[in-house]
């Protein structure tokens, strides 16, 4: 039984490590702490508070940060020196989108990576082994961070109208919830439909080339289908959707007392960078642009969507993830009940707000 169990084991992480390379674009080799690029002092690199300057004991450790998408977040690092005097270093890898980033941190290829709302749903109904450690909350909720877009001409006009038609969707992806949501909102399931899952790159092109009817996705790319004429028919917003992304870690780090300290540190930091690029919108939208090979102007016009404060977990984010959850299995999208909050572990103080954070 033990072997079997061990092969079992063992299968799972080798999947796991085959579907999360599916996602995965690049493992930055760049290491970023000690020392930016530049010899100009940067904005953020004696920002750290003084009692986490300086931790020998950290010193033996380099940290993997999950990119989901091309956030900023390394080209951010560089440019702000957030990890400069930290006793640890940090490198990047970037993924697609959420659902492999979440299998990279139970296996342990990363530390640390934020994510929409259903990765970690999905990612808990498969046992990986992470958790919830914070939240990414919109700094502008009133606007959706992704939509279901129809293409220019279409005739579908409500959500009602997606019966009988081909939505391309990422799997287990927030945009997965969306097009759930949606759904339900009209009576509708994922039967009445034919949801064709796509990665972001594969939805595009399904999308351009009138493969599928409609295409549930975040920004950039919907603004962007939206500024060469496609229309939203389904803005993702509450109640069909969350504005607010999530941070996760792997156990392996969460376990080991002196290697979660060092990591809620780095969680910190990064707060701090990207609470520094909402008040440098021009610098972050460089950022936004350059590691995702977007035009500049399209990079501004998606500012809103990475416009976020970091908190730790509240008792309505669990609420909220596990009034999803279970919407997920009950129209047979995952087959295991999933428990938000044996799967939560704040990192943060209570009552921490990047958005608070003197950054100038």
């Amino acid at each position: 039984m033990r072997k079997r169990n061990t092969l079992k084991r063992n299968s799972r992480q080798r999947n796991s490590r085959v579907i999360g390379a599916v996602g995965l674009l690049a493992l930055a080799g760049t290491l970023v702490a000690c020392g930016s690029e530049s010899d100009t002092a940067a904005p953020l690199s004696n920002a750290a508070e003084s009692s986490d300057a300086k931790h020998p004991e950290w010193s033996k450790y380099t940290f993997t940060i999950g990119d989901n998408g091309g956030d900023g977040s390394e080209a951010l690092a560089k440019l702000t020196g957030v990890f400069d005097n930290a006793s640890y270093k940090v490198k990047f890898a970037r993924f697609t989108y959420g659902p492999p980033l979440v299998q990279a941190a139970a296996s342990g290829d990363i530390d640390l990576g934020s994510v929409g709302d259903v990765p970690p749903i999905t990612g808990a109904a498969k046992e990986y082994g992470f958790k919830i450690v914070a939240v990414n909350r919109s700094l502008t909720p009133d606007q959706a961070v992704e939509n279901i877009i129809v293409p220019k001409g279409s005739k579908l006009r409500t959500a009602a109208d997606l019966k009988g038609k081909r939505i391309a969707v990422p799997q287990g992806s927030s945009a997965h919830g969306l097009a759930l949501n949606a759904l339900k909102s009209v009576g509708l399931t994922p039967k009445d439909v034919k949801l064709v899952f796509l990665d972001p790159a594969a939805g595009a092109t399904a999308f351009n080339t009138g493969k599928v009817d409609a295409w549930s996705i975040w920004n950039p790319q919907s603004a962007i289908a939206v500024k060469n004429g496609a229309r939203i028919l389904v803005k993702g917003l509450p109640p069909i959707d969350q504005t607010s992304s999530y941070y996760v870690a792997s156990d392996t780090s969460l376990k080991d007392k002196t290697r979660r300290a060092a990591l809620t540190d780095v969680l910190k930091r990064l707060s701090r960078e990207f609470a520094w690029a909402v008040k440098n919108p021009d610098q972050y939208a460089k950022a936004l642009s350059q590691e995702q090979g977007i035009p500049l102007a399209d990079a501004k016009a998606s500012l809103a969507a990475y416009s976020n404060r970091v908190t730790p977990v509240e008792q309505s984010d669990i609420e909220l993830e596990q009034k999803l959850a279970d919407a997920f299995q009950e129209a047979g999208q995952i087959t295991k009940k999933v428990d938000v909050a044996s799967i939560t572990d704040n990192l943060l103080p209570a009552g921490y707000d990047s958005s608070r954070l003197t950054v100038d």
